[in-house]
């Protein structure tokens, strides 16, 4: 018994305890930890013997249950698809001009792609990445990062102040990674204020480029998606099994597939 005299369940049912709080959208740790009358240590033992199990999926500071989508750390990312990412990112970067001014997104795949812009002349890029801004500190390149609250699965920037810069500029491109792409609804992410700011990145700019390889072409359970206007473009190194659907909504897709293997 505890302090106060109630009985705390043995660790099986603790377990599935914390399996259907989680199931019910509790998820921090201090959280588990108050529902179930436990320690946070022993709540993050727990969760490391559930994701073992492939009960659930760890998340930063809690966890998810099995099947809800769950948005891998940049780290994770940048040894995910390389090749393809590479292919993807030297093809984005043609549209880059020297003297013009482009938005490029965090993420691995837009990592790729300023490789490429680094000896360009007279170019500024604005990013809400911090490995993006890393990336081109030592480069001719003019970098500008927005400001906000860094999210700690993507190195970026969302919130109002992000969204303050960004309605206040006018860029030629936008460039934007994402977890998800749909032709109709647009680049999904984890959350709704990172789907705000792609919104609002792909609003300031004359032309959006969507970067994504292909399994974010069959990516589910997404829960926020941010609209793109209409022209966007697609670059991906997705077959062509999966491409037709953008066609038919009017995106202008441009393949990579010799990056595939």
């Amino acid at each position: 018994m505890n302090a106060h005299g109630s009985r705390r369940p043995g660790r099986q049912q603790r377990l599935q305890e914390i399996v259907r709080l989680l199931r019910s959208g509790v998820g921090r740790v201090e959280d588990l930890a108050a529902a179930v009358r436990v320690s946070e240590s022993t709540i993050r033992r727990d969760l490391a013997s559930l994701e073992e199990d492939g009960q659930i999926a760890r998340t930063y500071g809690g966890a998810l249950p099995s099947g809800v989508f769950h948005e891998a750390r940049l780290r994770e990312r940048m040894s995910i698809e390389m090749d393809a990412k590479a292919s993807i990112g030297a093809t984005a970067a043609a549209w880059v001009q020297d003297g013009s001014t482009v938005f490029v997104d965090a993420g691995s795949t837009c990592a790729q792609l300023v490789e490429h812009l680094r000896d360009r002349r007279e170019l500024t890029v604005l990013t809400r990445g911090l490995e993006i801004a890393i990336a081109l500190a030592d480069s001719s390149v003019r970098v500008i990062v927005v400001g906000g609250e860094v999210s700690p699965a993507s190195h970026g920037l969302t919130g109002a102040m992000t969204h303050f810069v960004l309605d206040r500029f006018s860029v030629d491109i936008a460039f934007l990674g994402c977890d998800a792409v749909h032709p109709h609804r647009g680049v999904g992410e984890p959350t709704i204020e990172e789907a705000a700011t792609k919104e609002a990145a792909a609003r300031s700019a004359r032309r959006t480029v969507v970067l994504a390889h292909e399994a974010k072409l069959t990516t589910s359970g997404v829960p926020a998606w941010a609209p793109l206007p209409t022209g966007w473009i697609l670059v991906t190194d997705a077959g062509p099994e999966h491409l037709g659907v953008y066609h038919d909504a009017g995106v202008d897709v441009v393949s990579v597939t010799s990056a595939r293997t």
